[in-house]
């Protein structure tokens, strides 16, 4: 089995930073991709920011030069650090992760973190 955990979000004021953090466990070969997700009240869920294991990094035009995603091989982790943060910005964040777990390729949730940006 394999699970992620997410943790960092919380409430931040405008102009504040977080940092989101996702450690994956379990049966793990190998991380494809780590990718961070959002989802805001009455909105569909849309991409953050994706990196490969190839250190390929994409990111949504509305973060670029904000949010900053990075990974730890050795630990498993994929972090997502948030400069500048916005109200827009509120949302439940997820982690998704593509791996191999020893018997085929698959992709797992995190089960999300509220980040709250508010004055």
């Amino acid at each position: 089995q394999v699970q992620l955990v997410e943790s960092g979000g919380g409430l931040v004021q405008p102009g504040g930073s977080l940092r989101l953090s996702c450690a994956a466990s379990g049966s793990i070969f190998s991380i494809v991709a780590m990718t961070w997700y959002r989802q805001a009240p009455g909105k569909e869920r849309e991409l953050v920011a994706t990196i490969t294991s190839g250190t390929n990094i994409r990111y949504a035009e509305s973060v670029k030069g904000r949010f900053t995603i990075s990974r730890d091989n050795t630990k498993n982790t994929a972090y997502l650090q948030m400069n500048n943060l916005k109200p827009e910005d509120t949302a439940v964040y997820y982690c998704n992760a593509v791996l191999n777990n020893y018997n085929n390729v698959a992709g797992y949730w995190g089960q999300g973190t509220q980040v709250t940006v508010s004055a």
